[in-house]
This record gives C-alpha cells, sequence and structure tokens, in this order.
C-alpha cells in the first residue's frame, strides 16, 4: 500500500491581515473582554494666517472671503496699538482663499497683496494661498 502525501501551497497576503480577537473568560459565566482596536488620528494640518490692513485709527475694519461665506461682519480685525495697522488671525487648511476688507462698509481688496482674480462682480478679490 503507497503512503498517501498532501501538497500544502502558501498564500501570501499582499497586504496585512488585521483581526480581532477576544479574550477567552477566565471565569465561567462571564463574557469574553472585548478585543481592543486602535483609533487612528488625523493630524491637524491647519494653519493660523494673519491678515493685516492698514487704515486710518478708528475706522471699522473686516475681513471677509470665501472662508466665511463672505460675511462681511464676521470677522472683525483689530487695532491694538491704536496706529492703524488692524489685524485678524484666522485658522485654515492648506488651499487658496479669496478674500477682501470691509473698510467702514466699504469692500476693498488687499493693496498689498499681489494675488487678485476677477470675482462674479466684475471687481477683484485678493488671494491668500496657505501651504501645508
Amino acid at each position: 500500500m503507497k503512503a498517501k502525501t498532501t501538497k500544502k501551497t502558501i498564500v501570501k497576503a499582499k497586504a496585512p491581515v488585521k483581526a480581532k480577537v477576544a479574550a477567552k473568560a477566565k471565569t465561567p459565566g462571564k463574557a469574553p473582554a472585548k478585543a481592543k482596536t486602535t483609533k487612528t488620528t488625523k493630524t491637524n494640518s491647519k494653519k493660523k494666517v494673519t491678515f493685516t490692513y492698514r487704515a486710518d485709527k478708528g475706522c471699522s475694519v473686516f475681513l471677509a472671503g470665501n472662508f466665511n461665506k463672505w460675511n462681511g461682519t464676521a470677522k472683525e480685525m483689530t487695532d491694538k496699538n491704536n496706529t492703524g495697522i488692524y489685524t485678524a488671525v484666522v485658522t485654515l487648511d492648506p488651499g487658496s482663499y479669496e478674500y477682501k476688507y470691509v473698510i467702514d462698509g466699504t469692500w476693498c481688496a488687499d493693496p498689498e497683496c499681489a494675488d487678485w482674480i476677477q470675482n462674479d462682480h466684475g471687481t477683484l478679490n485678493s488671494v491668500k494661498h496657505v501651504s501645508a
């Protein structure tokens, strides 16, 4: 009689296989402990961006852009030293953003920004690029 041989085929996975393994209960009647899972946290890539505008002291200056749905009163800029230099800090994801300043109710492009784009109203919006 001839001995029977079996051949085993090994298949390698292209990616590691993750499996949850439940621990066995050591005490009868208790449910097995749940397997621990790891949680991956996305790193925060947002950047704090400072916008600056020079205007007369005592002006009402706001920052509006596609990052705040063009709300002309959402982000008030402040002149902390009463010098006519207004600033506002906005936290933004990397990308390009269009914006304008609203000075005493008048919408103005940033005169110190060299990157402008024409908008649907036939005027110009300033463009701020936030790097990753």
